[in-house]
């Protein structure tokens, strides 16, 4: 399998992808597919499911996952995320509170589906380092005490 770039957003990515899929109650990963970067998430889908699922919770990018023909034999619902825009732009009202809550508890069960990648992220130390608000390390010249190589 090739590596390949994709963009999002304005930033490219060359690489690879790792689908997975979770179990909602163990948190165990039972499938996994990697794809190049180009690749949407949607077409993998179906390789992920194992037919016994009867509740799919999935992030934003498998909206329209229930509209697809491999899917329609495999489980009987789906519940995916809102985008982040159409959430933002809920009206404050109480149905809007109640999509809102409706949302935050699908948050919690792909929390389960989060988790192996924070583990693996950890055990590779492909970690982000969060530096805001602490003092960054300046360079020796602004320090005061510049550095030199001696050549001999």
């Amino acid at each position: 399998m090739t590596m390949r770039q994709t963009k999002k957003g304005n930033q490219w990515y060359y690489g690879m992808k790792v689908h997975i899929g979770v179990d909602k109650d163990s948190g165990l990963i039972h499938s996994a597919v990697a794809t190049p970067a180009n690749v949407h998430i949607l077409t993998q889908a179906g390789e992920l499911l194992d037919g016994d699922e009867e509740v799919v919770y999935a992030d934003a990018g498998y909206q329209g996952i229930a509209k697809r023909p491999e899917m329609m034999s495999k489980t009987k619902e789906f519940r995916v995320t809102t985008r982040t825009g159409k959430r933002r732009a809920l009206p404050d009202t109480p149905e809007g509170r109640l999509d809102d809550m409706a949302e935050s508890a699908k948050a919690h069960f792909r929390a389960r589906g989060e988790h192996p990648f924070r583990v693996i992220k950890q055990q590779f130390g492909f970690q982000k380092t969060r530096l805001r608000g602490m003092l960054l390390p300046r360079p020796p010249a602004e320090r005061g005490g510049a550095t030199r190589t001696v050549a001999r």
